[in-house]
């Protein structure tokens, strides 16, 4: 409640231009959008999936469920997948995983696509492909949106409207090069993937996990047969920055064990940080 006795209603979003409107192809080429009113017959327009080829002896059920690949606009593919009944039942609540790669909208034109789209045009393609997307998710599901600095910011913010902000998990950073780019002031090195769930905090239960590969698992051990599995040492001690005398401590393990921190880990009389 506010001091006047008003309960705050609404949730925090991200406005911009046109926003309550739909976008749709234009006859002047690609990437050319007109704004219509959410209502325009064009806005719900659900496409029919043609088939083009078949790799493999795939039968009528197999192209519905298995190694099915759409060529086409995202949002019309998207909206085909939700709406048409064959494939809605199969893919509608059931998609374990979505990757999507947009145009990162840095100003920049190249050879096979314009990735120059005035901001309020990004923001409602993303956002009315993304809710397709909520559609398709598993409970158990994941969506990963690779992007740059030209939009991440806005992005995560039209994420959370989309999916809610709870079911957040994390942004995960790609360094896509190692070589210095000394163009700009300072030069990025890295891309950015944005993770939401329905799960939310609850997906780290249910993640897939790449299993660790020989190099890795080398360096898990279980001499003393802990029933949760191999596991590796590591440092106890941790940066304790503006230390006190209550930081600094001995551990003692379940085995009774007292590991005290080493040598020259020492501040102010006190041993070293745990």
């Amino acid at each position: 409640m506010t001091d006047g006795g008003i309960r705050p209603r609404g949730a925090l979003e991200l406005t911009w231009t046109n926003k309550r409107l739909r976008l749709i192809e234009s006859h002047g080429g690609t990437y050319d959008y007109a704004w219509v009113e959410p209502s325009d017959y064009r806005v719900a327009e659900v496409r029919l999936l043609h088939e083009a080829v078949v790799v493999g002896d795939a039968t009528e059920r197999d192209r519905v469920h298995d190694n099915l690949l759409i060529r086409g606009d995202a949002l019309y593919a998207l909206r085909s997948l939700t709406s048409l009944p064959e494939y809605s039942a199969e893919y509608v609540g059931k998609v374990k995983l979505a990757y999507l790669d947009p145009p990162f909208n840095t100003g920049k034109a190249f050879e096979h696509y314009e990735d120059a789209l005035e901001h309020s045009i990004w923001l409602t393609l993303m956002r009315d492909r993304l809710r397709q997307v909520e559609r398709l998710l598993a409970p158990d599901g994941s969506v990963w949106v690779h992007c740059d600095d030209s939009e991440q910011a806005y992005l995560k913010v039209l994420m959370d409207e989309v999916f809610l902000r709870d079911r957040f998990v994390a942004t995960v950073l790609w360094q896509r090069r190692y070589s210095r780019d000394n163009r700009p002031a300072i030069g990025a090195v890295h891309d950015y993937l944005i993770v939401f769930s329905p799960a939310g905090s609850d997906w780290k239960k249910v993640r897939n996990r790449v299993e660790r590969d020989a190099k890795s698992r080398k360096q898990y051990r279980n001499p003393n047969n802990d029933p949760r599995g191999p596991w590796r040492g590591i440092p106890l001690d941790a940066q304790a920055g503006h230390a006190t005398a209550a930081q600094f401590y001995e551990i003692t393990t379940p085995a009774g064990v007292v590991h005290s921190p080493p040598n020259g880990s020492r501040l102010d009389g006190h041993q070293g940080a745990a």
